[in-house]
This record gives structure tokens, C-alpha cells and sequence, in this order.
């Protein structure tokens, strides 16, 4: 289980220059860097005296672990033995862990975050997606339960009623809802209207949204990571969409121990894919960043061995005050997904304008249930 840091450290953007087919990442990696040696607050120690005055810090501990536990019940599964679970890979000795540490103290702590805004949300992000927090779908993997949490840098405030989107590729390294060489079979044209993986949620009263989803997979060049970004004035539509007139106030990504991931790819299907893995220690921006920013989440498994799931938590500081304009690589209507011809090229499958009339508001799907494909706006 990794105690070393509960909030999480700036999330980090996407990686090697040639992360994806025609993405060239040099400005956004200068613009990083940049950012990375001006930033005047490097974590959010200034805020822990505040969090844990207002009681964050002790409804954290009761939230995340009512969840483990609810994660359990519902697979039948035994509370872990939890002298084996600390005692699993990291040393916890500088922060005070004990093999006897209780809940209360694994699940409440706040420690550094580094703010570090990204001019990229990456070439496989699509605008208008389901407001749901179950985003498996049909997609095989190893169950994946996920406590976020964002907090205001400056007012040390949660970040309460914005929407907190995330979206990862499946188990064999393939983003749903594009169709692009690189991103896995490029002549399944009916990928562009898949929307596995992908989902948005609003932050509660701490700030907080919780997704099910399957353990990311890998992709070449890259190491496995979970993309993040918070919507700070959506388009809410009645069908449980969030509208494509899109902008952000954080883009990032977020990463898991090494591992944790080689213990995953054993598995099946993860073990069926053919693309070479990057590890940790290989992705660029983030070997740069470690000195100072430590973008991975923390985690526990809910049962004896992995396929019985993972639960995993991090927090992490914006600037609630930043908003930037997002430019998606394509776009999901009630029609079907449609490639944005003004993406740079990123997205692919089925090119062209937005259908017309599309946006639409229709049908309505209630959060956490699979989508139908024809009642999305």
C-alpha cells in the first residue's frame, strides 16, 4: 500500500514527445518546466492546520473507508488482514506508519501538493460525455473504485459543485471514442461512438467524487496514468451529458506505483497486449518532475488478491481561478462520436462537423448507469 503521500502532487501532463501518433509535446514540456521553477507554493502544507480544523481530514478517514468497506460487502469479501496490507512494498518509517496503524490515521492525512496547470488535455479527450460515476461499461480488468478530492490552493477551501471528469484507456491500451492509428485497431470505425472509460461527476460538500472504473492498461511511450481535469462552468444537459463549449480550470494526469502496474499486467487481458510498457521510471516528464512532484495515487486492495479490486484515493490543489479553453479530438452526440477537424489532427474515424442540431438535450440517464448510445446530446 503506498502511505507516503495522500494528496496528490500535481498531476502530471502527458509524457514523451511522440506520447501519441502526430502529437508533438516540446511547447507544453518547455511551458512545464517553466511553470515548475516559478510556482510559489509547492504544496498544500499551508493548508493542513485548516482542513483538519474544519473537519476534512477526519470525514476523509470515515468516507474513504466506508467505501473500502462497501466495496467489500458488495464482492462478498473479507476486511483485509491490515499488518499484511501496510507491510506490502513501501516503507512507511519516516512518516510514523506502524504495522498497527488503524484507518483512521492511513485514510485522513494531507501532505505536499504542487499546483502545475497544463496547456494540454492530451489528443484523446472527448467533450460531451455521460455525468455518471460508474465508467467500466462491458470493459474487462481489474475493479477499480477511486475517492478524489480537489482543494483550493489559496483558500484552502474543498472544491465543492464542479465536475470532475476522468478518462483512461482499457486494458489493452485503447481510448474509447477514437479512431486514430496508434490507438489501437484503426480500421474499427465503430470505436468513435464507444464511450467505456470515460465519465464526469460533481464534487460533494468536501470537494469530493468517487468513480468505478477497471485498472488502466498501457500504451507505448507512455506509463499507465489516469487523465483529470475539473469543468468549472458546464453546459449541463437533462440526458446526463456535460455540453462541448468546454473549459477548465485543471487538466492533468495521475499515476500508480510500478509495482503495483507489473502485478496487474500479469492478468488477464492486461497480459494479452502486444505494445511495449513504459515504466515510471522511463516517462519523461515524470522522471523530470520527481524531485518535487509525486502525481500518484494511493491504495489499498479490497480483498487477497487483485482481482478481487483495488481501492484507491488521492486529493489534489487547483487554482480554482484558472480557466483555459479545451479543444477535444472529438465530440459525442445522441448521433454518435464525431472527430474534430480542428484538433490538430489528434482524433480520427469519423471526420466532419458536429451533426446538425446535435447538442440537443434528449432522453435521460441516471447517474452510474451504462449509456444508451442514442440518448446522448
Amino acid at each position: 500500500m503506498r502511505l507516503t503521500q495522500t494528496v496528490l502532487s500535481g498531476l502530471t501532463l502527458l509524457s514523451a514527445v511522440s506520447a501519441h501518433p502526430g502529437h508533438d509535446l516540446s511547447q507544453e514540456i518547455a511551458e512545464r518546466r517553466e511553470f515548475l521553477s516559478s510556482v510559489k507554493r509547492s504544496d498544500l502544507s499551508h493548508c493542513a492546520a485548516k482542513l483538519k480544523a474544519r473537519g476534512v481530514n477526519k470525514r476523509n478517514a470515515v468516507r474513504r473507508e466506508a467505501a473500502l468497506e462497501k466495496a467489500r460487502a458488495k464482492r462478498g469479501l473479507k476486511k483485509r488482514d491490515l499488518d499484511t496490507v501496510v507491510a506490502t512494498d513501501h516503507n512507511a518509517t519516516a512518516k510514523g506508519y506502524t504495522l498497527n496503524t488503524d484507518a483512521t490515521t492511513l485514510f485522513s492525512g494531507n501532505a505536499s501538493c504542487v499546483l502545475t496547470p497544463e496547456v494540454t488535455q492530451g489528443p484523446y479527450y472527448v467533450g460531451g460525455e455521460w455525468i455518471r460515476s460508474n465508467i467500466a461499461e462491458d470493459q474487462a480488468g481489474v475493479p477499480t473504485l477511486i475517492d478524489y478530492q480537489v482543494i483550493d490552493v489559496d483558500t484552502c477551501e474543498p472544491v465543492t459543485g464542479v465536475y470532475l471528469e476522468m478518462w483512461h484507456c482499457n486494458s489493452t491500451g485503447v481510448y474509447s471514442g477514437i479512431v486514430a492509428s496508434g490507438n489501437g485497431d484503426s480500421s474499427d470505425e465503430s470505436n468513435i461512438d464507444n464511450t467505456f472509460l470515460r465519465g464526469i461527476q460533481k464534487t460533494d460538500a468536501d470537494g469530493v467524487a468517487q468513480f468505478e472504473t477497471t485498472f488502466p492498461g498501457h500504451y507505448t511511450s507512455r506509463a499507465t496514468h489516469i487523465h483529470l481535469m475539473v469543468h468549472t462552468n458546464p453546459t449541463l444537459y437533462v440526458n446526463g451529458t456535460l455540453g462541448n463549449n468546454v473549459s477548465t480550470s485543471h487538466v492533468g494526469q495521475a499515476f500508480f506505483d510500478q509495482n503495483l502496474i507489473s502485478a496487474v499486467e500479469l492478468t488477464e487481458p492486461y497480459n494479452t497486449n502486444t505494445q511495449q510498457i513504459t515504466e515510471n521510471a522511463d516517462d519523461s516528464i515524470l522522471g523530470e518532475e520527481a524531485d518535487s512532484v509525486d502525481p500518484f495515487h494511493e491504495y489499498t486492495l479490497l480483498g487477497d488478491d487483485l482481482s478481487d479490486g483495488i481501492f484507491a484515493w488521492l486529493a489534489f490543489g487547483i487554482n480554482s481561478t484558472q480557466v483555459n479553453s479545451v479543444t477535444p479530438a472529438a465530440y459525442y452526440y445522441k448521433e454518435g462520436g464525431v472527430a474534430n477537424e480542428n484538433s490538430g489532427g489528434m482524433g480520427g474515424g469519423s471526420g466532419g462537423a458536429p451533426p446538425s442540431g446535435s447538442g440537443a438535450p434528449s432522453g435521460g440517464v441516471p447517474s452510474g448507469s451504462a449509456p444508451a448510445a442514442s440518448a446522448t446530446a
